[in-house]
């Protein structure tokens, strides 16, 4: 979800103007989902490069997050949205991390839509994190090496309950992937709009869906 700063400095605003317009978009994102087929959705909230950002965003952000959780509780229950987080929880606010942890226990069960939000997610740091799981299950004697698949490791990754996406979207212009799922997003497809993301509605997401719908998915191999 690209671009929220530059849609609100474009029009002589605060960037976090554009956050929260961005948070608006998210609700109409994830209501017109299900009706579009779509199963499973994750959005890239907060990057482990975000803290970069100045203070004041970044604790705006994190506000900004807090507040969506406390006000869609209610909305997303009653729609039979699951909502899950992946990413590092351990540096964010504890009030936060709270708030994460209830509503992921209000929704679970419900499944007209697979709501993921990577707060704090980096995909080298999830595989890091995940190196490490596989490094410790072999010291202590749970886990042979050799023996380790590529299942076994996904196991140990953020998404372990999740399935590898097919489509990736990035709005604003941007042509790269941001350290966003590349291991589950091996054989993903890509769309790239110019769209900033505060502007990226339901329409243009059919307008997406379509076009992938259309799409010859080979795998590595090859179609007969």
């Amino acid at each position: 979800m690209d671009g929220n700063g530059r849609w609100a400095t474009n029009r002589g605003w605060a960037r976090l103007v554009g956050h929260r317009k961005g948070a608006e978009r998210v609700r109409e994102i994830v209501k017109a989902a299900p009706d579009l087929g779509i199963k499973w959705l994750t959005l890239y909230a907060f990057s482990t490069e975000n803290w970069k950002r100045s203070t004041e965003e970044v604790l705006g952000l994190m506000a900004i997050f807090a507040r969506y959780i406390e006000r869609e509780a209610d909305r997303l229950a009653m729609a039979g949205v699951r909502m899950r987080f992946i990413g590092d929880r351990t540096r964010l606010d504890p009030k936060l991390q709270r708030l994460m942890a209830g509503i992921e226990a209000r929704t679970a069960g419900l499944d007209r839509l697979n709501l993921t939000v990577a707060v704090n997610y980096g995909g080298r740091d999830e595989i890091l994190r995940a190196v490490k799981a596989v490094a410790q299950a072999a010291a202590s004697g749970l886990l042979d090496p050799r023996h380790l698949t590529e299942a076994a490791f996904a196991e140990r990754l953020d998404t372990a309950c999740l399935p590898d996406p097919d489509l990736v979207i990035r709005t604003s212009g941007e042509t790269r992937t941001s350290n966003f799922l590349p291991w589950q997003a091996a054989y993903a497809e890509y769309e790239f709009t110019e769209t900033l993301w505060p502007d990226f509605g339901p329409q243009e997401l059919a307008a997406i869906v379509r076009r992938f719908s259309n799409r010859q998915r080979r795998f590595g191999g090859v179609v007969r």
